[in-house]
């Protein structure tokens, strides 16, 4: 431990509650899911929170592990076993979101801007393998918050394993529909309208839905797909910005070990939820990844696989 762990603010439906600052930044993170319950930049926030009693809602904030997204039927086979896991969507009969964002973590480490949170995956039914999950945030005050997961099999089968975050991004005070989004991609995947289960691959052309190579507004268009071939940085790094109509903005990024980027415009049928923020998925792996097999990470006995994203804003 690098440092004492300072006292966490009172404690929540959601666990311990440790607040992190740094610079115009500040942050809450909670120790069920090791989410970001909030970040916000001179007081404005950045994200869409939850409200402060009861569950996480809609995945606000959340860890998204040992799978992203979401598998169809529940059902999958790795290694020649066919594994069932629980539905948790049941009105699409597939499991969402893995099982890790109302999980309980433990924190290993707290310093004035940064939190270093631990939970172990027990082998389940739905999922029967042993994985350590180390997650860290870390404020800056030049770069705002960077999340690293880091996950290691402490069982003796290779285990298959996917993460992204979850988080709703805020650009400012005005509806959703007047952000403008950025973010270059060559290739979306195409799925059924009913489960959103993949069918395929199509390319991204000039002047098409999913066309926001050179940021263009948002306005009523609904949006929930996944895209890959990522225009990336010369650091390696995807870039996604959206930015409000009085200038202010947050951007998102994350590095080659997600080549997948899912994004949602929140549309739901509650009107104090509907179109609230932007969903930005970083994800190492596609929908139903589990069962197409599409860039799992084959994780050995024994081995780590680390990803990170960060999100700043102005």
């Amino acid at each position: 431990m690098t440092a004492p762990i300072p006292e966490a603010a009172p404690p929540t439906d959601r666990g311990d509650r440790y607040l992190l600052t740094a610079g115009d930044y500040s942050a809450e993170i909670s120790a069920v899911g090791a989410t970001v319950e909030a970040l916000t930049i001179s007081g404005r926030d950045l994200l869409v929170r939850s409200p402060e009693q009861g569950p996480m809602l809609f995945y606000r904030g959340a860890i998204v592990a040992p799978w992203p997204n979401r598998i169809g039927d529940g059902l999958y086979t790795w290694d020649g076993r066919e594994i069932q896991a629980a539905i948790n969507e049941p009105e699409r009969n597939n499991t969402l979101h893995g099982l890790v964002s109302f999980q309980l973590f433990t924190a290993a480490d707290l310093t004035e801007d940064s939190v270093t949170l631990r939970s172990e995956l027990f082998p389940s039914p739905g999922y029967p393998f042993h994985v350590l999950l180390t997650v860290v945030h870390s404020l800056s005050a030049q770069n705002g918050l960077t999340t690293t997961v880091t996950a290691r099999n402490l069982g003796e089968a290779d285990a298959p394993y996917g993460v992204c975050p979850h988080p709703y991004l805020v650009a400012g005070t005005e509806p959703l529909d007047e952000w403008t989004l950025q973010v270059e991609a060559a290739t979306h995947l195409t799925v059924t309208p009913d489960r959103l289960l993949p069918t395929g691959t199509e390319p991204i052309t000039s002047g098409s839905a999913l066309d926001f190579a050179a940021g263009r507004v948002i306005g009523d268009q609904a949006i929930d797909d996944a895209v890959t071939d990522l225009a990336r940085d010369e650091n390696g790094r995807l870039q996604v910005r959206v930015t409000a109509p009085s200038g202010t903005g947050v951007a998102m990024s994350a590095g080659p070990e997600c080549p997948w980027l899912q994004i949602h415009t929140a549309d739901r049928p509650e009107a104090e939820h509907n179109r609230r923020g932007l969903a930005v998925e970083p994800m190492t792996c596609p929908p139903d990844a589990f069962r197409t097999g599409t860039d799992v990470v084959r994780l050995a006995p024994g081995q780590e696989h680390t990803a990170s994203w960060t999100i700043s804003g102005w």
